[in-house]
């Protein structure tokens, strides 16, 4: 695994600006000890307040969230809508700001250093704001609409959650990774946590989040792209100083929260089968002869590598070309969606 990491950082250094040495201390760690390990990376950043005379994450967010088709405008989070950044609140009429890790669970409000982060600020739609709300992440299908336009997010009328477009899952996954690492109760600052389940209390101000497996569903399904590293380099280069270890090596999501996972050649859902014997150059996928979606495989760094469409035949993916190591199988569709995890 320590090769599989290195390999991860030597790729992804081609994209983003990874100081040399960052994450050396990292090396042949997982769970508790990772987490760890990161945090002492991560911490003791520059802190901005909220909203002031100098600079303030108003100010920040226009530059990390820039319009790449419209410099004065920023991109809004849950929707991709583009909106004049110079106006920001404007009385209500203009944009707010998000705080993915909503600020209630946790009861940092929008004080520093966990109220003002913004590796987890967005800009966001003064509606989309209000209908998020405090609510948790998971998976639901009711699409959420504003005045008669679907936003493509997602949410549930008898649950207190909220699903991101496709765009923006895995960007949320990432940014509430990196505040589950870099706030541990220490100096006064909230300990955040991911959880498995959906708490009772819509408003609970407990500093947990949900839903930790849909997260990292949704963490392979959504990669990093060029927005996230662009952002994460601005915040470490010109802003906090610091960086969110789940956009530079993404694995090492799995190896703190799923370190535990299974990692098989043979697996069996009730949706589909996966035979992917160890060193062979293909691997097979047959589906429930009723089963349609889309069948991904990702690299260990998140690079989509393979995309198909099932539709209940099997299929054989060549895997001649791929260099050994861990691979992430991602089936979505009409059946219960599923993460597998493969050696090859």
């Amino acid at each position: 695994m320590r090769l599989l990491f290195g390999i991860c950082f030597l790729l992804n250094v081609l994209f983003a600006q990874i100081p040399q040495g960052y994450y050396n201390s990292t090396t042949q760690l997982y769970g508790v000890s990772l987490k760890q390990a990161l945090y002492n990376i991560i911490k003791n950043h520059r802190v901005y307040e909220y909203t002031a005379d100098t600079t303030d994450t108003w100010d920040i967010l226009k530059d990390l969230d820039r319009d790449s088709l419209n410099a004065s405008n920023v991109i809004e989070i849950y929707t991709g809508w583009s909106v004049n950044a110079a106006q920001e609140y404007n009385n209500g009429n203009g944009w707010e700001r998000e705080h993915v890790w909503a600020k209630v669970h946790g009861g940092f409000d929008v004080n520093p250093p966990a109220g003002t982060d913004v590796h987890h600020l967005r800009p966001i739609d003064k509606t989309i704001n209000a209908a998020r709300n405090s609510r948790w992440f998971a998976e639901c299908n009711e699409p959420y609409v504003v005045s008669g336009n679907p936003s493509g997010s997602y949410y549930s009328s008898s649950k207190w959650i909220w699903k991101p477009r496709d765009q923006d899952k895995g960007d949320v996954a990432r940014m509430l990774f990196y505040m589950a690492v870099r706030y541990e109760g220490e100096n006064g600052e909230p300990d955040l946590e991911l959880i498995d389940y959906l708490p009772v209390i819509n408003h609970d101000p407990a500093p947990l989040m949900a839903k930790l497996s849909d997260l990292l569903q949704w963490h392979a399904q959504d990669p990093v792209d060029a927005y996230e590293r662009r952002r994460n380099d601005l915040i470490y280069l010109k802003y906090q100083h610091n960086r969110n270890p789940f956009i530079d090596i993404p694995d090492f999501a799995w190896a703190i929260w799923d370190a535990k996972t299974t990692v098989a050649n043979t697996v069996k859902t009730s949706a589909i089968h996966v035979y992917a014997p160890l060193d062979a150059e293909q691997w097979n996928i047959e589906p429930n002869a009723l089963v349609t979606g889309t069948i991904s495989v990702y690299s260990l760094c998140g690079q989509l590598l393979y995309s198909n469409y099932l539709n209940g035949l099997p299929i054989t993916i060549s895997t001649l070309t791929w260099p050994k190591g861990i691979y992430t199988i991602v089936y979505s569709g009409n059946s219960e969606p599923s993460v597998f995890r493969v050696i090859k």
